[in-house]
């Protein structure tokens, strides 16, 4: 069995620590802040996630751009050169054109490695929806199954991933067009708090709304409950926009419920954090479906 590695991009939103213990490689992606643009590694040495939040907080506006075909293929071909095979899970289509990039990427080198296999999947997920993707076909791949097998379980099993979150400051939201300036407006005097998930076509959906935050973090919780699986249950990974205690808040209320043992915390990065902002709580796990 030919020698292989798994890529994937940084609004995957995987900790240092866990793109070590995984071994897997990440692409870092760009978000611009205050006129400079930096680039999101997962150990944040271009900004700390912190820094970021508390500039949105004070009022300065971020940007970001999709990686190009050139990053994907500076990323792609020295694991090419030093002879292994790549598989790809990218940022969700219906989010970025991150993925498109990898697809025309793979193509030129194919030309160019002919020995080599490359293999892109649009996992149609984000933040740690995507880290958690990345993360189980990791310990497919420690089963010893080849790339294609990899390739082929991840994509029966991203539609399984469910993507469950709420966010604090409506205006990021309505500055993205997810929702309207008159609803941005009523909701926050009225302290409506939206729970969105992503859909099966990688897209930011809005499907309920809660009245206050906590019960905008119970509602996540409960919407887990009606599709989680025994499988989804084992490992569960929560992301945040700098509401760490909510994170906390949150994992107590699924160790709880479900009786989860491996749950994983971390920012949701400056890429995706850009358009949620502050105070943003994602909940993801694998279910019967999104």
């Amino acid at each position: 069995m030919s020698d292989y590695v798994l890529l994937t991009d940084s609004s995957a939103d995987l900790t240092a620590e866990l793109v070590a213990e995984l071994g897997v490689e990440v692409l870092p992606l760009s978000f611009t802040v205050q006129g400079k643009t930096y680039h999101n590694y997962p150990d944040n040495r271009d900004m700390d996630p912190k820094d970021f939040y508390a500039m949105l907080r004070s009022g300065e506006m971020a940007t970001t751009a999709a990686v190009n075909v050139a990053d994907y293929t500076s990323a792609l071909e020295p694991l090419l050169e030093s002879g292994k095979d790549v598989l790809v899970l990218a940022f969700s289509s219906g989010l970025s054109s991150t993925y498109q990039a990898s697809v025309l990427a793979a193509e030129e080198l194919r030309e160019k490695y002919p020995d080599r296999k490359i293999y892109t999947v649009d996992t149609l997920c984000a933040s740690l929806g995507q880290g958690l993707l990345v993360y189980l076909a990791v310990q497919e791949q420690r089963k010893g199954r080849s790339i294609e097998e990899v390739r082929d379980w991840a994509e029966e099993t991203k539609l399984n991933l469910c993507h469950q979150f709420t966010v604090d400051d409506l205006h990021f939201l309505k500055r993205g067009g997810r929702i309207s300036a008159t609803t941005a407006v009523v909701g926050s005097m009225l302290q409506i708090k939206p729970v969105l998930h992503v859909d099966n076509e990688g897209r930011l959906i809005n499907i309920g709304k809660a009245r206050g935050r906590q019960a905008s973090l119970k509602a996540l919780v409960d919407k887990m409950e009606k599709t989680v699986t025994e499988e989804g249950r084992k490992t569960v990974f929560i992301s945040h926009g700098d509401c760490r205690k909510d994170a906390v808040t949150v994992a107590d209320m699924v160790r709880e419920r479900f009786g989860t043992q491996d749950i994983r915390i971390n920012f949701v990065g400056p890429v995706i954090g850009a358009h949620s902002g502050p105070g943003t709580l994602a909940l993801f796990y694998l279910g019967t479906e999104r």
